[in-house]
């Protein structure tokens, strides 16, 4: 299985969804190992049609807990028309025959709305010393290779940039 914490994920996803059906998915999953152990966080974005669902899952170290870990589950929830980029890049190449590969793809999307907000200091030597404000938009990636999730994974992927490509607001 993918998922660590299937039955979380369904569950999350399914209370926002309600009887919605499910136009495009991908999977997202990072594995790290630390001094501490294994470190697995997680991600599945889901589209409607209408909206981005999000649902991100990380294992925080909890001394107290049963098995030293807990799970940090949370849905993000983003209308469609919130998003103002869709890109995608693929990364094509040939198998021995000579025939077309897709060896990865990255996609990324984002909103106008403010991830970061830093300001930034005023030039002194400037005639008019005005400090002004950095803004870094709220921004979702995701990445698929013939390492990290092979070839299902990568046309997913590809399929999932398409659609919501077609299906946000220009």
């Amino acid at each position: 299985m993918y998922f660590l914490h299937a039955d979380i994920a369904l569950d999350a996803i399914g209370g926002v969804l309600g009887r919605r059906r499910v136009r495009g998915f991908t999977l997202e999953r990072v594995v790290d190992l630390t001094e501490a152990g294994t470190s697995v966080w997680q991600e599945a974005a889901v589209c409607d049609g209408r909206r981005l669902i999000l649902w991100h899952s990380e294992e925080l170290a909890d001394d107290k807990a049963p098995g030293g870990t807990v799970l940090d589950s949370s849905v993000q929830v983003l209308p469609l028309d919130s998003i103002g980029h869709v890109g995608m890049r693929t990364l094509v190449g040939r198998d021995e025959d000579g025939r077309r590969i897709d060896r990865g793809v990255y996609v990324v999307l984002a909103t106008g709305m403010p991830h970061e907000l830093s300001a930034v200091t005023a030039d002194p030597d400037s005639p008019l010393p005005v400090t002004s404000a950095k803004f870094r938009p709220e921004a979702f990636r995701f990445s698929k290779s013939l390492d990290d999730g092979g070839p299902g994974q990568i046309a997913r992927l590809i399929d999932f940039g398409r659609l919501l490509g077609r299906l946000v607001p220009s």
